[in-house]
């Protein structure tokens, strides 16, 4: 499949301050990448390079297998953190503006906005101002305008904030279906249940530093301990509960059942087999519940900050 873009050794200093340290990333064409990292990572600083926004010191940016030029704004679309609309414009005076500013016709932007407008249900909106519409309806505006000329890569810093749940399931699917059709996607947000729902690679940026890349399935398996929770029904749960805390790693699990069970995380050796602990477990009670423990993101996102803070 080859990569869209590759931010290779990127390097930014302010004064003495280093946003980042020699960031490498490569992205895929036609997925999504997640860019993560707690406050102060470095992760605007490195959307900023790609949108030439301001420049690395040392380091470069490949889009699609060529150096990274000026005249590649046009291929890519930005949706910031801090949004940009101006407040006292219409809607459609300001979508059709901006449409033009990135390439497009006038025909060619009323056509796409129609469509667009259309398809979120914002018609109604053009005769609107900026400054009349809630931060989600705003943030609508804003997304349609991003995506409208087309772009190879879609850059979205926390897409989803002011949308409530239904319009940020509408603005997931859009960004899905965006993937399918071709588009390129660097996804950076704090909510780590989207990046389970939508990204297939993420990179996490700590003080500067790239502390994880790669593909989440594999990041998940790095990070999986062999823990698996378990409820079992036994006739004397005292004496089970003796025997399994002799044999393995065991302790509490929270998790919900509609039978009263023995709620228990069993951790076992990395040579040892799940099916094997199930075999075990049949031998002396009935199982009602055993599923592997696969770390979240969120979990994954902790452990790695927090062991590197």
């Amino acid at each position: 499949m080859g990569n869209f873009l590759v931010a290779e050794n990127i390097c930014k200093n302010f004064g003495k301050f280093r946003a980042l340290n020699n960031v490498s990333i490569s992205i895929p064409k036609k997925s999504i990448f997640g860019l993560l990292g707690p406050n102060g990572a470095g992760k605007t600083t490195l959307i900023r390079i790609v949108n030439q926004i301001t420049m690395p010191d040392s380091g470069k940016i490949y889009l699609d297998g060529k150096p990274l030029h000026p005249n590649d704004v046009g291929k890519i679309g930005y949706l910031p953190e801090e949004r940009g609309l101006y407040k006292s414009m219409k809607v459609g005076e300001q979508a059709l503006y901006l449409a033009r500013l990135k390439g497009l016709s006038k025909a060619e932007a009323k056509e796409r906005l129609e469509y667009w407008f259309k398809k979120l249900e914002i018609t109604h909106w053009w005769d609107k101002k900026i400054q009349e519409l809630s931060k989600g309806m705003a943030q609508k505006v804003q997304f349609v305008i991003t995506v409208l000329h087309q772009p190879k890569l879609l850059i979205f810093d926390e897409p989803f904030s002011g949308f409530d749940p239904v319009n940020a399931e509408i603005i997931k699917n859009e960004i899905l279906q965006l993937r399918d059709e071709g588009a390129t996607i660097l996804f950076s947000t704090h909510r780590m249940e989207s990046v389970e729902e939508l990204c297939e690679y993420m990179a996490l940026i700590h003080e500067g530093n790239k502390l994880l890349d790669g593909k989440v399935a594999d990041i998940k398996r790095e990070y999986k301990s062999n823990t698996f929770e378990v409820g079992l029904t036994a006739t004397d749960e005292t004496a089970l509960l003796k025997e399994l805390t002799a044999n393995f790693n065991v302790g509490k699990a929270n998790f919900k059942s509609i039978t009263k069970d023995l709620k228990l995380s069993i951790q076992i050796k990395p040579e040892e087999s799940p099916n094997d602990l199930l075999l075990y477990l049949l031998s002396k009670a009935r199982v009602n519940h055993f599923v592997e423990v696969i770390p979240s993101v969120n979990d994954i996102f902790i452990k790695t900050v927090t062991d590197n803070a």
